[in-house]
């Protein structure tokens, strides 16, 4: 087996923790959290804590339909500008602090999305307008256009056809605008110039923010990890600009869906319904447009989780007729040839696969094969296997990463007070050797997470904290509340920070 210095992995070669929370948790006073203040003073406690690492969920461009869930992207490139804050735009000189005067009194607890968003656009077309009223473009700006034309071009043009089509889906779009006829798309440019370029402006910002955020957690030497959703919704710029790659009919609509089968989180299957890759068809090209979107994602993190990386082996697809996922059939993926092209051309791939669920051998052999960590979830510790369970912590490797929960599970009290069964609360006291209650139960889960052998161990804010139920991000199949969740000012507690930094050396990840 390669070791992890060869292969790239040396964002998470050494033994350490961390803590995962999405940008949109926040604290922050505009209703959802941003790369502002309240980001700084996370990361200050991350950095109290002894933490080296800050894992977040994907910030990728999202749509209302989704419950602005971060895995169904309207781009696999862009960000979501939602994410801008306005005190650093206030700093910077592109809003002044009377724009932030009439602020409407968001909730701290749950971010409402379709709220935040009508206030932040007045913000945003503001700050354009002071933007475009200087003739002169900063170095910057230019060169970051210049740099990422080859997805900003599409994705501006794409927003603002949406806006101009009433924000119709692309496929009702007249026919020569849906088909990317040339010459209605150039004089297109010209008549829809001005929101492109808002579009564009607003992706710098994010894009200047972030360095400057990404920066502030490197020089205190922690990585970010992010990750990367397989796939992306069938209304995206990717899917209108590349039909090409995925598998579509002759009127552009998806022939399958993505999904998974019956397994752990529904009896039924997921159907997540978005389209899935022509995979012969990418192979064709090199695997052009994937290596693009990694080698994008490694600029923008230290680390990159790959979501379902069982779905770079083979994939579950559904006719997209199909009312559940349970008729899908497995379609394999050219796995090796892609990895190695992928090797071949960035050298450097700090990947982390997301391989839960039903994994069969031939994913494991992929990533033994191509040395890539996974996941352990001490949640699916206490089920069923007996002391050969995987998830156990006697059973780990070290090129693991290991979790207590991710955002798609219970918290672990949530878990623990709800979910667990007698059985398997009876195989948690066993294991820990004494009972223990649901107040402390999350600390005793942290630990055995932090004694694994893993090289790397990463915490949910929501366990850090002891939080049940109602704090769960994301609840898979499920319909309301997912996404919403917000850590509040005074969770960051001096003494929270304490317990954890002492934790963290006590099982060498400091």
């Amino acid at each position: 087996m390669r070791n992890n210095k060869e292969y790239g992995h040396d964002a998470i070669g050494k033994r350490g923790s961390g803590i995962l929370l999405h940008v949109t948790s926040l604290p922050s006073r505009f209703g959802i959290g941003d790369l502002g203040p309240g980001a700084y003073r996370f990361a200050d406690f991350l950095i109290k804590s002894k933490q080296r690492y800050w894992q977040v969920l994907p910030l990728t461009p999202v749509d209302y339909p989704h419950e602005q869930s971060p895995y169904n992207c309207m781009s696999a490139f862009a960000f979501n500008k939602y994410l801008i804050s306005p005190e650093l735009m206030v700093r910077d000189g592109q809003l002044k602090n009377a724009d932030l005067d009439a602020l409407p009194r968001f909730s701290q607890r749950k971010a409402n999305f379709a709220a935040v968003f009508r206030f932040k656009d007045r913000l945003f077309e503001r700050a354009y307008e002071r933007f475009k009223s200087n003739r002169e473009r900063p170095d910057d700006y230019l060169r970051f256009c210049e740099e990422n034309s080859s997805w900003l071009d599409d994705y501006a043009l794409f927003i603002a056809l949406r806006e101009s089509q009433e924000r119709r889906s692309w496929i009702q779009w007249p026919a020569k605008i849906k088909d990317r006829d040339a010459k209605a798309l150039e004089s297109l440019r010209k008549t829809l110039k001005r929101t492109m370029e808002r579009e564009e402006f607003l992706q710098y910002v994010f894009w200047k923010q972030w360095v400057a955020l990404k920066s502030y957690c490197n020089d205190a030497g922690m990585n970010i990890i992010g990750d990367v959703p397989i796939y992306v919704d069938f209304n995206s710029v990717d899917v209108w600009s590349h039909r090409r790659i995925f598998k579509l009919n002759k009127d552009s609509r998806p022939l399958f869906v993505s999904g998974v089968p019956p397994d752990y989180f529904s009896e039924t299957g997921q159907l997540w319904g978005n389209p899935v890759y022509d995979w012969h068809a990418l192979r064709r090209t090199g695997f052009e447009w994937w290596i693009q979107r990694i080698a994008h994602s490694l600029k923008i993190f230290d680390c990159a989780r790959l979501d379902h990386f069982r779905g770079f082996v083979a994939f579950w697809q559904v006719r997209s007729a199909a009312k559940t996922a349970k008729s899908g059939k497995w379609v394999k993926v050219p796995v090796d040839g892609f990895l190695s092209i992928l090797r071949k051309k960035l050298r450097r791939i700090p990947i982390i696969a997301e391989d839960l669920g039903t994994i069969t051998p031939d994913v494991r052999e992929v990533m033994w094969r191509h040395n890539i960590p996974g996941m352990k979830v001490m949640l699916f510790a206490f089920g069923d296997g007996g002391s050969a369970n995987p998830y156990l912590v006697h059973n780990h490797v070290r090129n693991c990463v290991v979790y207590t929960g991710t955002h798609d599970n219970n918290t672990v009290r949530g878990w623990f007070m709800n979910e667990a069964s007698k059985a398997e609360k009876q195989r948690l006291f066993a294991y820990l050797g004494r009972r223990v209650s649901a107040q402390v139960v999350h600390e005793e889960v942290i630990r055995l997470a932090m004694s694994s052998v893993a090289d790397t161990t990463i915490i949910p804010m929501q366990d850090i904290l002891g939080l049940g139920s109602s704090a769960r991000m994301n609840c898979p199949a499920g319909q309301r509340d997912n996404w919403q969740w917000r850590l509040l000012p005074g969770h960051l507690r001096p003494s929270v920070a304490e317990w954890l930094a002492r934790t963290t050396v006590t099982y060498g990840r400091a």
